[in-house]
Formats: structure tokens, sequence, C-alpha cells
């Protein structure tokens, strides 16, 4: 697929780069990610489950690579992981559903409306 490591160094050498160029919106993104490192309820181990199951649902390579070596550095396992995207899959299936009932909707009020305002 990628050569994982690879990729991480060379994200993190473009993320530089991008830094160089806005260096504000770096320190934005910067000072988010540091705010959430910082909670009082979940462990880092939790926090990069939920860091690895979002990046699946929002299809981001870059953040699948760096949250796997965070929870490596937090000592998640692959079973933890596995169970982790599991829900990952149950949400981004049951996202589409919600969202295709959502789009359907829409449809029958926009032709609902189209119907009497041609009558």
């Amino acid at each position: 697929m990628l050569d994982w490591t690879g990729y991480r160094a060379e994200l993190k050498t473009r993320v530089g780069d991008f830094g160089k160029a806005a260096p504000e919106a770096l320190k934005g993104y910067a000072a988010l990610s540091a705010g959430t490192a910082k909670t009082q309820h979940l462990d880092a181990r939790t926090r990069e489950l939920i860091s690895l199951a979002v990046a699946v649902t929002t299809r981001c390579d870059g953040c699948i690579t760096s949250h796997v070596e965070a929870a490596i550095k937090a000592g998640v396992s692959r079973e933890e992981i596995s169970e982790a995207l599991g829900v990952a899959i149950a949400m981004n299936a049951g996202a589409a559903l919600v969202y295709s009932a959502r789009t359907l909707d829409c449809f029958e009020q926009t032709t609902a409306r189209n119907s009497a305002a041609a009558e």
C-alpha cells in the first residue's frame, strides 16, 4: 500500500514547508492539537484510538500514520486498534445510511415544492 515510515517522514517535511509559508495557520493547528492532549478524563490511549477511528472515517492518510505512531507510543495494541476501527466502520456505514435518508427527504421535499409551484 504505502511506505508508511517514508510517508510519515515526507509528511513532516511538507508540513514544515507549509508552516514556513503559513506560520499562523500552523500555530493555530498546533494550539488546537495541544489543547486536546491535556484532557482530564481521557488518557492518551483512548485519545489515539478515537483519533484513528476519525482518521479512517475522514480518509486521512497523514492522520493515520501520525496517530498509529502515537498509539504505539501510548501502548495501544493491534487488537485495540482493530476494535476501534470496527466502530469507525459501523459509524461510517451508519452515517451513509442516515445521510441517504436525509438525501431522499430533501429530494421528496424539493419535488413536492416544485410540483406545488408548477400548479
